[in-house]
């Protein structure tokens, strides 16, 4: 532990995100660019689930940020994001995640997604992502939001969660039928991080 924070401070471009989801990893990754490398909770010793019990998408994000940085002191971020449904009254909303089950299952949450739209002509709904980043003890938001339509059937291979089912505003196909580049340019995830790393770049000027 001491070795990897030491390591950490060592090196100013890198920065620790509160995930080990790959498919998080790789988006952000993307997003940010070559100026930084992204270290994980594991990259720490931190190998528990981090604790995600708020109300709220910015309630979340921030839980989340501030159990790494009391646990390894690091600046850090993290992000939560949510699938609002007009026609559900903002549902699953910050229950995304565990919408069908307590588990991360995204083909449990896509069924029952379609199961309460059925007969539905409303599809409209809005992906939003919250970031919360602690940096030299201080805390700061970015949010980033797409709207768009939930579609009758999961299309496309890319992505995750509920991707095969969202077609954002002005395209025609789903995030899950986007290469990862159409995807980060457009997406909720792409659009906060792109905030994030724009925060950042003032700061190290």
């Amino acid at each position: 532990m001491l070795f990897t924070l030491a390591y950490l401070y060592l090196c100013p471009m890198k920065i620790l995100f509160a995930t080990n989801n790959a498919h998080k990893i790789a988006e952000v990754a993307a997003v940010l660019g070559e100026g930084y490398t992204l270290l994980t909770p594991r990259d720490c010793g931190l190998t528990e689930e981090i604790p995600e019990t708020q109300p709220t998408l910015e309630g979340n994000a921030l839980q989340k940020a501030r159990y790494l940085h009391e646990r390894t002191g690091a600046d850090c971020f993290a992000d939560d994001t949510g699938l609002e449904v007009e026609a559900l009254g903002g549902a699953p909303g910050v229950r995304s995640a565990r919408y069908a089950t307590d588990g991360h299952d995204f083909e449990a949450n896509n069924r029952l997604l379609l199961r309460n739209l059925e007969g539905e002509e409303n599809r409209r709904a809005r992906f939003r992502t919250v970031v919360a980043l602690i940096l030299g003890g201080e805390e700061y938001l970015f949010e980033g939001i797409v709207e768009g339509r939930i579609i009758d059937r999961e299309t496309g291979d890319e992505g995750f969660g509920y991707d095969p089912l969202f077609v954002p505003d002005g395209f025609d196909r789903t995030f899950a039928q986007m290469t990862a580049e159409e995807k980060n340019a457009t997406s909720h995830r792409g659009r906060a991080v792109r905030k994030l790393a724009d925060f950042l770049r003032t700061i190290e000027k």
